[in-house]
């Protein structure tokens, strides 16, 4: 990289730009996940879109710039940077008004459509500095090759730093839209600074100017970006409608999700929510738990006297642990949400009556020590499926869990199809891999959507005990499910399509939750 004269240009400011860039692409990347999960879910098809966008964005950006370079006579990189940043500052605004334009092509299409609105114009313009920073670094064709190779190795580099320094330093500290706001405001001062290395090329007028008047309305879209998105303001029609108004108690933005508690004083009705799935629900007057599903699995311990202690995967509120105290059980909670289980406490009225994990359950149920006799895995719900938590291989360590009377109660949503879901055939399936026997209850009679609870055990499973009740006998026997497992599939580490075969189940449970508390609720 010599200049005709034989001296040496100062390059450095070059590879500084294309890794600061670099790490700008994937921040914008992953965030992305951020903004697209309260409204469509963090299902593989958020991940899936994002990085095929990410790709295409950058395709063309190569591309593009490639040839902007080859032909840019009073234009260079500080004005590519610039675009960007104005582009980037832009997502947090139009957020909201894509997110619900996009609603009716379903789960998706919608989420592929909205991040190719969101996300592409940014990235193709950050795509484009790396030909352009060739093309700069090149003063001959026998250096094409190494100046290439560096350029991109270094933006490759500054890509590795940014997603690091997101998660593991900036998200757990700074809300998204401030992130946003910084990558933008942070690529007009590296316009800035790139105008004045570049002038040896082009003009300082010509690269400067350019820069400050998109700068202007940069900085005037700044601090709109750093508050939620006011759907409110949005026609009536586009944001959908609930029943009744729902008012924000508590939200708090988290390396796994956005946690709110909703209230509806109306209906006499406290929520809470992550991202699009309601993993909690209780009155306000009483705190009573209003999941019927969890009355079902609060009557276990007549099913099986003698449990003393148990596990529950998925805390969520907290109401099974709280009941299972009424029978003299201690349980030992998991769940992966730091934000979750403050809210829990605060809102529900959640106090640990054993071991409070905050943690994946996957890892830290290797670190546990047996033996349980009770084990509750309610992370199914009607929003992203957590795959990894329901496969033989998971299904085996639970059971290393339990006691040799243990049971363990799995909730799971979906469709019963008149019992020819495959889905559901699957989660029996695999049940029936690991343990002996099984019994399936359904949640809401009549209702083909709905709430599934498998009991499961090495042992025989009935229902006609002494402790139980008539009306508790009745109410459980009415509930009472057979399924043909012989449809479902094994499902393993190795071969888990559980997300793919949920997909009419998240579109439908999704829509149910936007009937409830409006569309607004989920956009930001």
């Amino acid at each position: 990289m010599n200049s005709p004269a034989g001296q040496k240009l100062p390059y450095w400011w070059l590879y500084c730009t294309v890794f600061l860039t670099g790490a700008s692409v994937m921040v914008i990347e992953l965030l992305g996940t951020r903004l697209i999960a309260p409204f469509y879910g963090a299902s593989l098809y958020v991940w899936a879109s994002l990085i095929s966008v990410t790709m295409i964005a950058l395709a063309i950006g190569y591309y593009a710039g490639g040839h902007w370079a080859d032909h840019a006579k009073r234009t260079g990189l500080a004005l590519i940077i610039a675009l960007a940043g104005l582009l980037t500052l832009l997502i947090p605004w139009m957020t909201a008004p894509v997110l619900l334009a996009t609603d009716s092509l379903g789960l998706q299409m919608g989420t592929f459509t909205s991040t190719l609105i969101l996300f592409t114009p940014s990235l193709i313009m950050l795509g484009m500095v790396g030909p352009f920073a060739v093309k700069l670094a090149t003063d001959s064709l026998s250096g094409v090759g190494a100046s290439t190779g560096s350029i991109y190795a270094v933006s490759t580099v500054g890509s590795v730093v940014g997603t690091l320094l997101l998660g593991f330093y900036l998200f757990p500290r700074i809300g998204s839209r401030e992130i946003f706001v910084g990558v933008g405001l942070g690529l007009f001062v590296l316009a800035t600074l790139v105008a004045f290395f570049e002038r040896k090329h082009i003009s300082l007028r010509y690269s400067l100017i350019p820069v400050i008047l998109l700068a202007l309305p940069g900085v005037m879209l700044s601090p709109g970006g750093l508050s939620p998105s006011n759907a409110a303001n949005l026609p009536a029609n586009a944001v959908g409608h609930a029943a009744q108004p729902y008012q924000v108690r508590f939200e708090r933005e988290s390396l796994y999700g956005w946690v709110r508690v909703l209230d509806n004083s109306v209906a006499n009705m406290r929520l809470l929510m992550a991202d699009a799935s309601t993993i909690g629900a209780a009155s306000i007057s009483h705190g009573e738990n209003l999941m019927t599903y969890q009355k079902i699995v609060e009557l276990i311990p007549r099913l099986a006297p003698g449990i003393e202690r148990a596990l529950l995967i998925g805390q969520g509120a907290g109401h099974m642990a709280t009941d299972l105290l009424q029978f003299g059980i201690t349980t030992d909670t998991i769940e992966i949400d730091p934000a979750v289980a403050e809210a829990a406490q605060n809102y529900f009225d959640f106090k640990p009556t054993g071991n409070h994990i905050i943690g994946d359950a996957r890892y830290e149920i290797r670190k546990l020590q047996g033996s349980y006799d009770l084990i509750i895995l309610d992370v199914f719900t009607g929003g992203a499926e957590p795959v990894h938590l329901l496969t033989e291989e998971t299904l085996q360590q639970i059971d290393d869990l339990l006691s040799k009377r243990g049971i363990l109660a799995l909730n799971f949503v979906s469709f019963l199809d008149t019992g020819e879901n495959i889905a559901l055939a699957s989660v029996g399936k695999t049940l029936a891999q690991v343990f002996m026997h099984q019994l399936i209850f359904i949640s809401e009679l009549g209702v083909d959507f709905n709430d599934f609870i498998f009991i499961a055990s090495q042992h025989p499973l009935r229902i006609e005990d002494e402790q139980l009740s008539r009306t508790q006998q009745a109410w459980l026997e009415s509930r009472l499910l057979t399924i043909d497992n012989s449809r479902g599939l094994i499902l393993t580490d190795n071969f888990n399509p559980l997300e793919a075969l949920q997909t009419r189940k998240s579109e439908h449970y999704r829509q149910l939750i936007v009937e409830t508390v409006g569309t607004s609720q989920f956009v930001r």
